[in-house]
């Protein structure tokens, strides 16, 4: 869904502290540095407090990547709180043909209204939240949204998240791991795409 062979491609998350959005973004730049990629990850908030609102970025590229600013214009947004599509302006300085990953069990055509997108974006919904939920019993969507951008970057696979996820929380017990990876491969395999 995504080339990284032509341009350098940069994602921004909204989410809220203790949801995982810094911790996500971090998993996707290093599955991504072990497919050989170019890749950036930093976070940005105000009040370190759980439920504040943060913002973690992204770039991913084939080349070195020089640029040390904020991520302005993304092509690709992850929404990990339902609440932020309503009050984080997802869109703001997206291109028309962005993609759209949002934690939702909103059908994805009645988001991408909502949103007021173009048919040229791209929405993805899965219901993260849900699956968390099921399989762990709290919400911490960051794991079934980076199952679900498998499909985005798809050039990696839905079991490199997945590995690397259990071997970077290796502190985690057995069992907990193993909710976080059938959340990763869930999330792949329910997510919509319109």
């Amino acid at each position: 869904m995504v080339n990284t062979m032509e341009k350098t491609i940069e994602v921004r998350w909204h989410g809220r502290g203790g949801q995982g959005a810094k911790s996500a973004s971090a998993v996707l730049a290093e599955v991504l540095f072990g497919e050989g990629k170019h890749v950036q990850a930093f976070p940005e908030y105000g009040a370190e407090r759980q439920g504040a609102p943060i913002k973690a970025y992204n770039r991913v590229s084939t080349k070195p990547i020089r640029r040390r600013c904020g991520v302005e214009n993304p092509h690709i947004v992850v929404v990990v709180d339902p609440t932020m599509v309503e009050s984080a302006n997802p869109s703001e300085g997206c291109a028309d043909d962005a993609i759209y990953l949002v934690n939702t069990p909103e059908d994805a055509r009645a988001l991408r209204n909502r949103l007021g997108l173009t048919d040229s974006a791209t929405v993805l919904a899965v219901d993260a939240t849900k699956i968390t939920l099921e399989e762990m019993g709290q919400n911490r969507p960051n794991a079934p949204l980076l199952g679900a951008l498998s499909h985005v970057f798809s050039d990696v696979p839905v079991e490199a998240f997945a590995d690397h996820f259990t071997k970077k929380m290796k502190s985690l017990s057995p069992k907990v791991l193993e909710a976080n990876r059938r959340a990763i491969l869930r999330g792949r395999e329910e997510a919509i795409i319109v």
